[in-house]
């Protein structure tokens, strides 16, 4: 059963403030009359032959999509979901209309279909109130955008496989056939508590986006074990296979990451499965499976270890050989030495990417990954760490500073390679920001390098102010955000504040960025002062420390208490 529901809106903000009963302005129509536009030009396009460079490895070399999208890149709307649209009683605060943590993935088909993915009605103890989906067909000039049925706002029920209260942590992915992928957390009730149960559930979508088939749930849990931190990511080389990973952490303290696959285009699925597991009083998080151009399979994830008291944490990397079948042993990249970020004149907490690192696959199967860290002055603030690896995650060099600014904190990167080699790692960062402490301003950038040492910052967009931001223990915009690419162009799909605006705190953008090969690079990346071998201070490793303990709690209130350690929220 194919389901397709217009649950929110793509309206133009000045339309969406004017009346509830969406009546466009004079703006809006202009707005409208150009995408109809933009949308007879791009059916033209549509006629060739495209191709471009995909979300993690190379998806073609032909022409990409020239249509630029409006100058506002406004891909979400207004919500229709009612506040009690769950139909359970909830202690949290509801932030209706904004959405946070977005993904996108592009049709290695035709690179003028993009699909996008977030949060939809963000609660601030954990959740949405479910998950939308927005399908463009013109390179993001116009999204057609619904709901999924993963939650019973979304429309999902016990019929459907969708009857949970919440919904979290959404990704896509394209199958080099065209076939789309959308992978969700489905949740109910307080994770370990009596009657709790959590899901990860796949939606399948052979139209680009347009209609999505009723999920299939991989795994249903009780009260004994709580699935988080989901990702899926189709096999670039071969199209019956796409992987699904995430952690399942154990009420008697355990953390393994857990796969599923499927190896006949999503027909049908495999059991989940463990395929690592740290042991006892560990755990891991932040899976995410990329592809070599091989067919070598790698997962990169974050380790989390307790160790003397203190949780220590790091960036490591397994490799399959044979689709996902066996796996090697873990191989470390690098330590995790982030401290968080905070509002610098208020000292309000961010929640921010924290421990969980983003990786991508170049053309010749060079991989990259990046992450926040503060090892580059010492344990004074985070920054955007880079590393990579040219013999297939075997080895790693040695993490480097990618962001310009060195005297603000970076956080939340994501990165992406282009067909053509270039890398991009789009971050936010408070260049911006002034000493007023009645806002928090920060900026949205992407850095781009063609060797992993020379990079030049780009600004994705203007400073809008953080503070307006839900608050979930913490300012927050998502664990991550969405990066793609086609052709010489960047597509970056995040999330950033409607400043001031607290009945519509936050909204979905897109804004292309076009890096045209050759182009002068204006930095060096920064060595990391603290490297490898050399002792981190104990008041740094507090710090580290504090800020994981800070994030798990975020993620799964209680964990400092099951693993008997103090709660470190301000």
């Amino acid at each position: 059963m194919e389901y397709s529901k217009p649950h929110i809106k793509n309206m133009s903000k000045s339309s969406i403030d004017e009346a509830s009963g969406w009546k466009m302005s004079g703006e809006a129509r202009q707005c409208l009359s150009f995408n109809l536009l933009i949308q007879f030009l791009a059916a033209a396009l549509l006629l060739s032959a495209c191709g471009g460079g995909g979300s993690s490895t190379t998806i073609g070399t032909g022409t990409p999509p020239t249509i630029p999208p409006p100058s506002t890149g406004l891909v979400s709307g207004a919500s229709s979901f009612s506040p009690t649209c769950a139909g359970v009683p909830n202690a949290g605060t509801l932030y209706q209309n904004a959405e946070v943590e977005p993904h996108v993935a592009i049709n290695p088909t035709n690179p003028n279909n993009l699909i996008g993915t977030w949060q939809q009605d963000r609660w601030s103890d954990g959740g949405s109130q479910g998950i939308a989906v927005a399908a463009s067909f013109d390179a993001g000039a116009t999204w057609n955008n619904s709901a999924l049925p993963v939650s019973r706002c979304g429309g999902g029920s016990a019929v459907n496989g969708g009857d949970y209260e919440r919904a979290s942590d959404p990704w896509v992915t394209f199958s080099p056939n065209g076939v789309a992928y959308q992978l969700s957390l489905g949740i109910s009730g307080t994770s370990f508590q009596p009657g709790s149960s959590s899901a990860i559930l796949v939606s399948r979508s052979t139209d680009g986006g347009r209609t999505w088939a009723n999920p299939t749930t991989l795994i249903r849990d009780g009260a004994q074990f709580f699935n988080d931190k989901n990702a899926i990511t189709a096999d670039t080389t071969d199209s019956r296979y796409v992987y699904a990973v995430w952690d399942r952490l154990t009420s008697d303290n355990r953390g393994p990451t857990v796969l599923a696959r499927t190896a006949d285009g999503g027909a049908t699925w495999e059991p989940a499965r463990v395929i690592y597991d740290p042991g006892v009083g560990n755990q891991t998080i932040g899976n995410v499976i990329a592809v070599m151009p091989d067919g070598t399979v790698i997962n990169f994830f974050t380790q989390l270890n307790a160790v003397a008291g203190k949780v220590v944490g790091s960036f490591v990397v397994i490799r399959s050989a044979d689709k996902g079948l066996t796996w090697s042993a873990p191989i470390t990249i690098s330590s995790f030495l982030g401290i968080g970020t905070r509002d610098p004149e208020t000292g309000a907490a961010i929640r921010d990417s924290g421990f969980l690192g983003q990786i991508s696959v170049g053309p010749q199967g060079q991989l990259y990954v990046t992450w926040q860290d503060a090892r580059f002055s010492n344990g004074v603030r985070d920054a955007i760490a880079f590393s990579r690896s040219t013999d297939g995650g075997l080895t790693w060099s040695l993490p480097v500073r990618v962001n310009a600014d060195a005297s603000v904190q970076g956080l939340i990167p994501s990165v992406n390679t282009r067909a053509d080699g270039t890398v991009g790692v789009s971050y936010f960062d408070m260049r911006s920001n002034t000493t007023d402490p009645a806002t928090l301003l920060t900026d949205y950038w992407l850095a781009t390098s063609r060797d992993g040492v020379n990079w030049t910052d780009r600004r994705i967009s203007a400073a809008f102010d953080l503070a307006t931001a839900p608050v979930a223990r913490g300012y927050f915009l998502g664990d991550y955000m969405g990066l793609t690419s086609a052709g010489a162009n960047f597509f970056p799909f995040y999330v950033r504040t409607n400043s001031g605006n607290l009945a519509n705190r936050t909204d979905v953008f897109m804004t292309p960025v076009n890096v045209p090969t050759g182009t002068a690079e204006t930095h060096i990346a920064m060595r990391a002062e603290v490297q490898a071998g050399t002792v981190v201070s104990a008041a740094f490793q507090q710090r580290v420390h504090d800020n994981i303990v800070r994030k798990l709690e975020q993620r799964t209130p209680g964990w400092a208490k099951m693993h008997g350690l103090r709660d470190s929220q301000p």
